[in-house]
């Protein structure tokens, strides 16, 4: 079977950042619940004019940049970021392509909100396997969803994390030999329960309910939960399980279990629950990247999380690093890699 590897990474933070005081005082939470309970020190926010195709198109200048390799190299791209993005019915990766210059490359757009890394990683593995006229697969997401946060509503409270960023990755076909594969894609899994389609989204703008004097007026057209207490009821017991399943059944693609992994790269959610799953993956608190000076951005995280790991030093050859997240709708993903 041919071998599909992680060749690079980049990524891209705006200038701004949030702190947990100033959060504290636009959404009326103590700044120590902030930063204990939500895990937020802060996160970072786009200028006003900084749209998801831009920052998208920055991590992935970095990244072609630093590996000396030309827009016109890249065989496809593959835009897996935030589905807000800078025109609604509107493709973000014709634009990055085109802020690349990357005029010969197949472009493809994947919706999978929050869950985005992990499903990328496996997309752009498959696409990789799948044609032979594939060598290069450029992966970008980017998120803005700061902006789409109203926090006078405290049926958002668990999305106060949502900042904004953008990650860049290149995905190779290797030769197929019998050698290792550094940074070589393994297993990937994804669980999907839809009976929590309809508990978070942005009211207003869909067919469901189009865009008018009245929607704006209410505030509509911000991220919403409509029931959050049915909510929380129905999908606290199944969160962690379901991260854990996607996690085991990803290890088991991979010939490997959880005593086997030697980092984790995750969304950002709340300390507690990312304190849980570095304990059930049996590592310890070192051994996991927590973005509580970013939040959430979208399908970023995981990706963010592990050039971050991997610029620090923090992996060694032979590591196997589980990327890991869950997107509303909802979906829990998990791909694995062996560095």
């Amino acid at each position: 079977m041919t071998r599909v590897r992680l060749a690079a990474t980049a990524s891209y933070l705006p200038e701004r950042w949030m702190g947990a005081a100033e959060i504290s005082g636009l959404s009326g939470i103590p700044e120590q619940v902030l930063v204990e309970r939500f895990g937020l020190r802060g996160k970072h926010i786009a200028g006003p004019d900084e749209h998801v195709s831009d920052m998208a198109a920055t991590a992935a200048r970095r990244l072609l940049a630093e590996q000396g390799m030309e827009p016109g190299e890249v065989d496809a791209l593959v835009y897996f970021g935030s589905t807000w993005k800078d025109f609604e019915v509107w493709h973000a990766a014709p634009r990055v392509a085109h802020l690349l210059g990357c005029g010969r490359a197949t472009v493809l757009e994947l919706a999978y909100v929050s869950c985005g890394s992990p499903v990328a990683v496996r997309v752009c593995r498959d696409l990789l396997r799948a044609e032979d006229e594939l060598r290069t697969v450029l992966a970008v997401a980017a998120s803005r969803e700061s902006s789409l946060i109203d926090y006078g509503n405290p049926r958002t409270r668990f999305a106060y994390d949502f900042g904004d960023g953008a990650v860049a990755a290149l995905f190779v076909r290797d030769a197929g030999d019998d050698g290792r594969v550094a940074r070589e894609v393994l297993g990937c899994h994804m669980i999907t329960d839809g009976s929590f389609s309809l508990d978070v989204m942005v009211p207003a703008g869909g067919s469901a309910e189009p865009a008018s004097r009245e929607t704006v007026r209410d505030g509509r057209h911000f991220l919403d939960v409509p029931d959050p207490g049915s909510m929380k009821e129905r999908l606290d017991p199944v969160t962690l399980p379901n991260f854990l399943a996607a996690a085991d059944e990803a290890l088991r693609r991979s010939g490997a279990g959880r005593e086997d992994v030697a980092h984790l790269c995750g969304i950002h959610v709340k300390r507690s629950l990312h304190d849980t799953l570095v304990r059930e993956l049996g590592l310890s608190p070192d051994r996991a990247t927590y973005l509580d000076d970013t939040g959430h951005m979208s399908g970023v995280d995981p990706l963010l999380g592990l050039d971050r790991a991997a610029r620090a030093g923090l992996l060694s050859p032979g590591d196997l690093v589980l990327l890991l997240a869950a997107g509303t709708g909802y979906t829990w993903a998990a791909s694995v890699i062996r560095w």
